[in-house]
């Protein structure tokens, strides 16, 4: 048995190396702005604790996929599931104040 802890599903781009293009256009999908406010709110949760969100489980792997590959999450096995955290830290010291701009979009919203 490996006691290394989790297994890492590797990430395409590292938070610290990604680049606004990549962080925006993860960001610029309304469904994938709701996984990163409920792991903002929630911290780690499994691919499947978001089937509210109405879409199917394949559409929402290709949501957590992007979000992967721009560095914005970074995703382990935890026994039978995979479990995704925000890499808040480090997307705070490259992008400051964006997680809550993310975060605050729907209080700020006109009619909301």
């Amino acid at each position: 048995m490996n006691d290394d802890g989790p297994a890492r599903i590797s990430t395409v781009i590292d938070a610290t190396e990604a680049g606004l293009t990549e962080v925006l256009h993860a960001l610029s999908d309304p469904v994938r702005r709701a996984i990163v406010r409920g792991l903002a709110q929630d911290g780690a949760r499994a691919c499947g604790t978001f089937g509210h969100l109405g879409v199917s489980s394949s559409t929402l792997s290709h949501h957590f996929r992007v979000l992967r590959e721009a560095g914005l999450i970074e995703t382990h096995d935890e026994g039978r599931q995979r479990v995704s955290t925000l890499r808040r830290d480090e997307l705070e010291r490259r992008f400051p104040g964006l997680l809550a701009l993310v975060d605050g979009e729907d209080r700020t919203r006109p009619g909301q």
